[in-house]
């Protein structure tokens, strides 16, 4: 707690007495300026504040912004409690919510100036119960006297004084003296009126140099010259240094717990604070200190040709040492090792540091501008350090799990045969069958905790946080998130289309759109339960939807078309498309083109979990979204379970994704290329794709057949490490019939089912649970994924027990009416009221019997 906080209520306030202030209280501004002393940021106009403008602040260095209750509840998602306050007057408190003021650190009370502060003490105690914890400040409406003050405190209360009312000189009828004000509050314990003070070093008291004590003399003077002046018990006032030369510049001053001890914060010149010429009356430096004053004097007298010579000279070895530290750290497994690889890391890096002028004190005060930032980093490493399968946001096929990253494990041997694991289903056990039909853990907690800061800075920050996280993920600098129509011929990007691209992406639309538009609900549904009672049932289009289509490096036209057609076939009145962009902010001209022909009204240039908040929140440019649809890596997977979860939100998605799948049946009828074929286009997808093959009474020729197959064909292919990894983890299933065979697979409920069956279209009606399903040797899935007509957003890890594919009706929402004439009510109304009766719903039964004069 300080004693008391100063307010800015003018712009020309006097330098010294501004310096002299914080460094005993903390300086509230309405108005914060690069480089000025830490301060608190008032705001007092809630219409006139953007949320974006106090997030900058916060991020730029202030401790705390005090605000109105109406701002106060749209940053507390993302302003961590410590650094905000609430400004109030006293009639407002009772509006303060138990939420609100737990996410709060405390409150700037403004007391009437008719009032004064005598009879408000009450008030003001009060105030503090209900903010128990927290920090209480109370305005003054006239200028608090020494004993005001110290009565403020007694309450755990502090008053905030103009800088108008404050003075470095004698305190008078009109102003306060500064000293006077920060000692008003303090008690010494002692007879003589001494108060005890700690010594401690800047930044941040890190290390204690000595104990000593003070007066209100030698406070007074230390506050209004910025140096060290304590009180000697035997000579008085004792201004440290004055003949030794070791003298302090004083940071700041602070009061202990109990209001009867000091703390000096300072900057120690000349040989050290302690009469001995060392650092601390308690002994040399040790640490990072120790270590930094033997490096600077390395730096001057080490001997030419010696190793830390050459360190200090030669920057390409001391990057090289740096950069093999750094790996060692990375590779070390025990305590003791990563103890003792980062010493060695922390050594060459402060090497690099005194060789550049940095000190300790340098670096620790970048580590607390950066502690002060409210926006999050996103997290994600320069590419050249990225592992080059994958990265936490990237996008690179639909529906892809997050690839692991390298490993110290020894390489795969690309010489071994690319084969599956075998099991026969009538040898295993119940148990092991079960394990059979899992997939990977998808630690969907754990992700949502990692998407949360990026959704909730989104939902602060609107488009600014829109355009800093695409600056970071996918290093494009966009002035606006949005693209609008038209997309096609004339955005430049359009012309680079490819004319075959083109045909056949018309070729797909016109599949896709012939097969959604027969899906779509038109006629209502009219049923007459008895006569007079008429119930209907009918469809109309979600209003707004959000259609993510991944991208960036990837071109995905097919999960627009996928997505778009359906929007657009069931009459969606505001289709919004969100894609990441490439690095030049462009967006691919195969997605435009599709989002001219579905009709998309816009398209938000982001991706990831970012991407996911604006369309569930909306933004000062990007529509809100009702239902969001798309596949998606993890990050945007997590992201959308979150935003459907959020009430405040309102917004629901299609189902959850995870890795692609693909479960295959053959018999001995099976051509083992096109079976092999098949398992490869979704083993490339990624290293968690699930590939499992189901052998319906196959000989073992020929499943020896099939995985030859998978080796060849494998080996051609460009993402042959991908796919050598996730086949490694795939799985042949064993069985003795087709019933079987379908048993097993509607047991797992695969993505994608492929049935290289004899008569294989009899076997459909067998089919229980299943995204999406090609029947015969001619049915590749990548007919579906593209062009064939049917969807290709399919429910994954087993989800396709209960959800269906992506449809024209995912689109749609069904409304039901009832009309009940005079003669119906006369047979219905006695059996509501019944049932009404029954459940001592008194005013349901009441609704009939008041037509029917019951």
């Amino acid at each position: 707690m300080f004693p008391f906080l100063a307010l800015l209520d003018s712009e020309h306030v006097d330098e010294d007495l501004l310096v002299a202030v914080s460094r005993v209280a903390p300086v509230i501004a309405s108005r914060l300026t690069p480089g000025s002393t830490p301060r608190y940021l008032l705001v007092e106009d809630s219409t006139s504040t953007d949320v974006n403008q106090i997030i900058t602040h916060l991020d730029n260095g202030a401790d705390k912004a005090i605000v109105p209750l109406s701002l106060a509840k749209s940053l507390l998602v993302t302003v961590p409690a410590h650094r905000l306050l609430l400004l109030l007057d006293v009639a407002n408190v009772s509006a303060v919510s138990d939420s609100v003021r737990n996410a709060v650190s405390g409150v700037l009370l403004k007391t009437s100036a008719s009032s004064g502060f005598g009879p408000d003490l009450d008030l003001i105690r009060t105030v503090s119960r209900f903010f128990i914890g927290a920090a209480v400040h109370v305005l003054a409406p006239s200028l608090p006297s020494p004993s005001i003050i110290k009565k403020l405190a007694a309450i755990g209360a502090s008053v905030v004084i103009p800088f108008s009312q404050l003075t470095l000189g004698s305190t008078s009828q009109n102003v306060i003296s500064v000293a006077d004000a920060f000692l008003a509050p303090i008690v010494s314990d002692r007879s003589d009126g001494l108060f005890p003070t700690v010594v401690s070093s800047d930044p941040n008291g890190q290390r204690s140099l000595g104990l000593v004590y003070s007066s209100r003399e030698s406070v007074a003077e230390s506050i209004r010259t910025g140096k060290g002046v304590y009180h000697s018990r035997k000579h008085g006032l004792w201004r440290k240094g004055e003949t030794s030369g070791a003298t302090q510049d004083v940071v700041r001053i602070r009061v202990d717990c109990d209001s009867d001890a000091l703390e000096f914060s300072v900057v120690q010149h000349g040989a050290g604070f302690c009469h001995l010429n060392r650092a601390s009356c308690f002994g040399d430096l040790d640490g990072l200190a120790a270590l930094q004053r033997t490096l600077a004097s390395r730096l001057v007298d080490a001997p030419e040709g010696s190793y830390t010579r050459r360190l200090f000279n030669d920057g390409e070895l001391l990057r090289s040492k740096i950069m093999e530290e750094a790996d060692e750290l990375c590779r070390a497994k025990t305590k003791e090792e990563v103890a003792f690889e980062a010493a060695d890391l922390i050594y060459f890096t402060l090497t690099r540091c005194v060789a550049a002028g940095v000190s300790v004190k340098d670096i620790e005060r970048s580590l607390d501008k950066k502690a002060m930032k409210i926006s999050r980093r996103p997290g994600n490493a320069k590419p050249q350090w990225m592992p080059k399968t994958g990265s936490s946001q990237v996008e690179s096929s639909k529906a892809e799990a997050p690839r692991a990253a390298p490993s110290s494990k020894a390489p795969l041997d690309r010489n071994a045969p690319i084969q599956m694991r075998t099991v026969d289903i009538s040898a295993v056990s119940p148990k092991e069958r079960a394990k059979l039909l899992k997939r990977p853990v998808l630690r969907s907690d754990e992700m949502i905790a990692k998407v949360k800061p990026i959704v909730d800075n989104v939902r602060a920050r609107g488009d600014s946080a829109l355009r800093e996280l695409t600056a970071k993920f996918d290093k494009a600098q966009l002035d606006t998130p949005l693209l609008l129509p038209p997309f096609y011929p004339l955005a430049p990007e359009a012309q680079q289309i490819d004319p075959a691209v083109r045909d056949a992406i018309d070729a797909a639309y016109s599949n896709v759109y012939k097969f959604h538009a027969a899906q779509i609900d038109g006629a209502p549904l009219v049923v007459e339960t008895m006569p007079g009672v008429t119930c209907t049932r009918f469809a109309r289009p979600i209003a707004r939807v959000g259609l993510y289509v991944p991208g960036g490096t990837a071109v995905l036209p097919s999960t627009a078309l996928m997505l778009g057609v359906p929007a657009q076939v069931a009459g969606c009145e505001k289709i919004v498309i969100a894609t990441p962009p490439r690095a030049d902010g462009s967006i691919s001209p195969e997605v435009l083109y599709v989002a001219h022909k579905v009709g998309a009204h816009a398209i938000l240039r982001a991706g990831g979990a970012q991407a996911v908040a604006a369309l569930a929140y909306g933004t000062e440019t990007v529509p809100k979204a009702d239902k969001i649809f798309g596949p998606g890596n993890q990050w945007v997977t997590a992201a959308k379970m979150l935003v459907q979860n959020d009430t405040d939100a309102m917004v629901s998605i299609d189902m959850p994704a995870g890795p692609s799948e693909v479960l295959v049946i053959a018999d001995e009828t099976c051509n083992p290329a096109f079976v092999a074929a098949d398992l490869l286009s979704q083993a490339e997808h990624g290293i968690d794709s699930q590939v499992v093959l189901v052998a319906s009474s196959l000989p073992e020729t020929m499943l020896a057949q099939v995985e030859e197959e998978v080796d060849k064909q494998a080996r051609t292919l460009g993402r042959v490490d991908i796919v050598r990894e996730s086949v490694a983890k795939s799985l042949i299933v064993k069985t003795q019939s087709p019933e079987t065979a379908l048993e097993f697979s509607n047991d797992y409920a695969p993505e994608h089912l492929i049935l290289h069956l004899k008569d294989a279209l009899s076997w459909v009606d067998h089919v229980k649970n299943a995204g999406s399903v090609f029947v015969g040797p001619y049915s590749p899935e990548s007919c579906g994924d593209y062009a064939s007509g049917t969807n290709h957003t399919l429910p994954t890890n087993g989800y396709a027990r209960q959800f269906s594919g992506v449809n024209t009706q995912s689109f749609q929402k069904h409304i039901t009416s009832q009309e009940v004439t005079m003669d119906g009510l006369q047979t219905l109304g006695p059996i509501v009221a019944t049932l009404a009766d029954c459940e001592g719903l008194q005013a349901h039964a009441n609704a009939v019997r008041i037509r029917l004069g019951m």
